[in-house]
């Protein structure tokens, strides 16, 4: 069953993006003052808004976790916050190579957008590198839990930076945002792939939960073969 979800959902997320691509070459005129780097948001944004949405529900499983204590909460929080990391390095990448084109350099030093999902990068990446330094499944869990409701306070920091302070980046580009607003027929393809790359993202947690499962019990025949 698992394996047809993964698959549907690998195909649905296939067929979105291939017609989001041929609205956004095809259809989509280039941004007057940009050019065509301008099509790298359509990507940038859908990136960070995934990544925005698996560490919200990480961190809602971690609460799950410090509330019930039970490790299936714990291992699911482990593998979506895993993989909203990678598109949280997907948004930081695609950011910097459009600032390179649109500013003349790779980084922004002092911008609050950049500076503050830097930060969040880095507190997930602490995230993972602590559940592979302690042994004790409690222990760890807790810990990680803890980081990981911490960790999702940067991620309102970093969606309200543009409206708090100003610099390098530019401002609210969604109407859905103060101020926010693009061209007719601009904003909604921006949606449409958010959808695409979260349908992306549900198999890759799917297919990293069962290897944390599969891994689990052959560490479970390791630990019963070593006390026998």
């Amino acid at each position: 069953m698992r394996q047809k979800i993964i698959i549907a959902l690998l195909a649905l997320s296939s067929i979105l993006l291939v017609r989001n691509l041929y609205v956004m070459f095809l259809q989509l005129s280039d941004e007057l003052n940009q050019g065509a780097i301008w099509r790298i948001f359509y990507f940038h944004l859908p990136s960070a808004m995934t990544s925005f949405i698996g560490f919200y529900i990480g961190a809602g499983l971690s609460v799950m976790y410090l509330w019930k204590k039970d490790l299936k909460y714990d291992a699911l929080a482990a593998v979506i916050n895993e993989v909203s990391l990678v598109f949280a390095l997907i948004t930081l990448i695609t950011g910097m190579i459009w600032a390179r084109i649109a500013w003349g350099i790779w980084w922004a030093v002092g911008d609050h957008r950049l500076t503050s999902y830097l930060v969040c990068i880095l507190l997930y990446a602490g995230y993972l590198m602590l559940r592979r330094s302690v042994q004790d499944p409690a222990q760890r869990a807790s810990l990680s839990a803890v980081i990981a409701i911490f960790a999702s306070l940067d991620i309102m920091i970093v969606w309200k930076s543009i409206e708090w302070w100003r610099g390098n980046h530019p401002g609210p580009v969604l109407s859905i945002r103060d101020g926010g607003g693009m061209a007719p027929g601009w904003e909604g393809l921006a949606y449409w792939n958010v959808l695409a790359i979260v349908l992306l993202a549900i198999p890759m947690v799917l297919i990293r939960h069962k290897q944390e499962q599969m891994q689990g019990e052959i560490d479970s025949v390791r630990r019963f073969a070593h006390e026998h």
